[in-house]
């Protein structure tokens, strides 16, 4: 049994983040192949190509700990239509310098959580953008725009619908398939 290490990117930086709910659902509904840790960002200072010399210490952690996952998976609310300028910002920070991009060849997965009835639809396909240049393999379906309802998922990442736990369990189940089938074509080490 092949075991992928999965990197999670929460796009929100609240505490009591509902993409933090849905994060820790999604870790308690991996498959045991996926072996899963958060990768923080809140303490990155805003990208400056100015830094692409000397890369301050945070800047060269955040992209250590994005080359040391087989995968990343984002978990992101909508701001503005759009993904919240602190994930960008990490996105911007592990893509450069020029040459150095920690995203290449690295599978990815996009979902989120809003009240809206969209979910966050907009934001994940201004992200997929932003992945496609940064040449991550996208797992394109399932699509996942959670409507999240009061008492959806506990603080504990318990989800309490049923029909969005089976929805959720698949979709993790569904990317260790998509990872293993990317990595099988674009190794690692390669």
């Amino acid at each position: 049994m092949t075991t992928h290490k999965v990197g999670y990117l929460i796009g929100s930086l609240a505490k009591g983040s509902i993409n933090r709910k849905l994060a820790k659902a999604l870790v308690r509904f991996a498959p045991p192949e996926l072996e899963m840790s958060e990768i923080s960002f809140k303490d990155l200072p805003l990208y400056s190509y100015d830094y692409d010399a000397d890369y301050p210490p945070g800047g060269k952690a955040f992209k250590a700990a994005i080359a040391a996952v087989d995968a990343v998976l984002f978990v992101t609310p909508e701001y503005n239509r759009s993904i919240p300028g602190g994930l960008k910002n990490a996105i911007d920070w592990a893509s450069r310098p020029y040459g150095t991009n920690s995203f290449t060849r690295k599978p990815s997965a996009v979902i989120g959580t809003s009240p809206g009835a969209i979910g966050t639809a907009v934001a994940q396909q201004n992200l997929r953008s932003v992945l496609s240049f940064c040449n991550s393999p996208q797992m394109n379906a399932p699509e996942a725009y959670i409507q999240f309802t009061p008492g959806l998922i506990t603080d504990d990442g318990e989800v309490t619908n049923e029909a969005t736990a089976d929805f959720l369990r698949k979709f993790m189940q569904d990317f260790h398939v998509f990872i293993a089938r990317v990595r099988s074509v674009l190794p690692k080490d390669a």
